[in-house]
């Protein structure tokens, strides 16, 4: 998945991540996400966050509800929230990470 990150505001992100807390991990991993990574990178000028998980379960919308519906979630994302830039095709539906298009893969 993609999405922006205000130039500003990449310090914040990075300390909020350094000390992530507990409940969002379990609650990730409740979700059956695993190996969970976040990249940021710089391309012309603007800030992007890309991020890569497994889901190990067997229904992920079932699963991705769940996770919007944990309180501590959803104070983790008004935290986080403020910092990125989404993407237009994620803001129109209020979101914020855009999904990608897998187009290789090795096991």
């Amino acid at each position: 998945m993609v999405t922006g990150i205000k130039a500003d505001k990449i310090g914040k992100y990075k300390v909020l991540h350094d000390s992530i807390w507990p409940g969002v991990v379990s609650k990730i991993q409740d979700c059956n996400i695993r190996n969970y990574s976040i990249y940021q990178k710089e391309i012309g000028g603007q800030y992007y966050l890309f991020s890569y998980f497994e889901y190990t379960g067997k229904d992920f919308k079932a699963d991705m509800m769940k996770m919007a519906a944990d309180s501590t979630t959803q104070l983790w994302w008004k935290e986080t929230a403020p910092l990125q830039q989404p993407l237009p095709e994620a803001a129109l539906k209020n979101e914020t990470w855009t999904t990608m298009e897998e187009v290789f893969y090795l096991k």
